[in-house]
């Protein structure tokens, strides 16, 4: 009996153990674990107080009375046009010379082959065979009576007397002022592809910033395209102009274009003309006929200018001649003289045939139309390269 309550005992005692066991065990799953204590931290010493920003007084909005003026944009300058120099655009002229005066200068003194070399330059450059040898003969006589004694000297000495051919010629463009309804009359005369009709836009463009009204006259009925050119350079420059049917009368249209600028008060007629060969007899007729036109009604003609293409060399003397007799030339312009090996032509020209050289032109722009300045030519034509 003893036995069996011992037993009871231990089996009641083990039980009890094994439920408080689990009695505990479901508490400690329900109870949250505690969060640990925040750090306190270190002390600090108080920052000073920021100043306050300084006040911003916005003063009152302007009145219109005291706004001031918005100021306009400065223009932009305009470009700055290079104008066409004898030095800066006598580079093949220049050249012909250039190899002859440097062996001059190469020498010790004067001798044959100085002369020798002088005269090849000279005609090589169409200075002409009379020109040359009047030259050739003064430089002659100088050297020969102790004047010129080296070769430097010897240059000088012909430089200036080139120089001194060519002063002293009135080379002016002769515009006379008259009554109203009477304006004055330029021709321009040559063979075709010499540049009258270029010539003319150019110096159309010149003369209508001088201040004058202009009024071109397509007197070249002959060639197609030359009307047209001529309206081209008209609309460029702002300058009117008269036209004619292709195959007309060229006399008829520059007297028409006369009349017109007469009851338009312009001031400058310029004449364009047919330009076929000057060989031709028909043509120099023609052109006798429109000079004598030109003259009648109210116009006055003041210049007959013959264009001339430097680069044709002696063939422009040729033509200087044939026009000369048919038309009373009053100058010439000389074209192209920037693209030629050529330039002595202007020698051959005023030497032999007493014709002044007006106008040059030195390059394709509307501004490479120059008055002929003889020292800068000359000056040009003898500047080490």
């Amino acid at each position: 009996m003893s036995s069996t309550i011992y037993l009871v005992l231990i089996a009641v005692a083990v039980v009890f153990g094994i439920g408080a066991v689990l009695v505990n065990r479901s508490r400690s799953a329900k109870v949250k674990p505690a969060a640990p204590a925040p750090s306190r931290p270190a002390p600090t010493k108080p920052a000073k107080p920021a100043p306050a920003p300084a006040a911003v007084v916005t003063p009152p909005p302007a009145t219109d009375a005291e706004a001031e003026p918005e100021l306009e944009p400065e223009p932009e300058p305009e470009p700055e046009i290079e104008r066409a120099s004898f030095r800066t655009r006598m580079s093949k002229a220049r050249g012909a010379l250039t190899g002859a005066f440097l062996g001059i200068r190469s020498r010790g003194g004067i001798t044959n082959e100085t002369w020798d070399d002088l005269e090849e330059a000279l005609l090589r450059a169409d200075v002409g065979v009379r020109v040359t040898d009047e030259l050739l003969e003064g430089l002659k006589g100088r050297v020969k009576s102790k004047e010129i004694a080296d070769p430097d000297a010897l240059l000088a000495a012909l430089q200036a007397e080139m120089r001194s051919r060519l002063e002293g010629t009135d080379r002016g463009l002769t515009f006379e002022p008259g009554a109203p309804g009477s304006p004055n009359v330029w021709l321009f005369v040559g063979v075709n592809g010499v540049g009258k009709t270029t010539t003319i836009g150019k110096l159309a463009n010149q003369q209508i910033a001088d201040g004058r009204t202009v009024l071109m006259a397509a007197g070249d009925t002959f060639r197609a395209a030359a009307a047209e050119q001529l309206t081209t350079w008209a609309e460029r420059s702002g300058a009117e102009i008269v036209r004619g049917n292709e195959g007309g009368d060229p006399s008829a249209v520059i007297f028409d274009a006369i009349e017109r600028a007469s009851a338009r008060n312009i001031d400058l007629v310029l004449a364009d003309t047919a330009g076929r060969l000057h060989t031709k007899t028909n043509l120099m007729d023609e052109l006798r006929k429109v000079r004598r036109v030109a003259a009648k009604g109210d116009g006055r003609v003041t210049e007959v200018l013959l264009v001339i293409d430097a680069t044709t060399g002696q063939n422009g003397l040729t033509q200087a001649r044939e026009f000369g007799d048919a038309t009373e030339v009053t100058g010439v312009v000389l074209t192209k003289l920037d693209g030629s090996a050529k330039g002595g032509i202007v020698f051959a020209i005023e030497t032999e045939l007493g014709l002044p050289v007006k106008l040059v032109g030195l390059g394709e722009t509307i501004h490479d139309m120059v008055p002929f300045d003889p020292a800068d030519f000359i000056d040009a034509l003898f500047q080490e390269s």
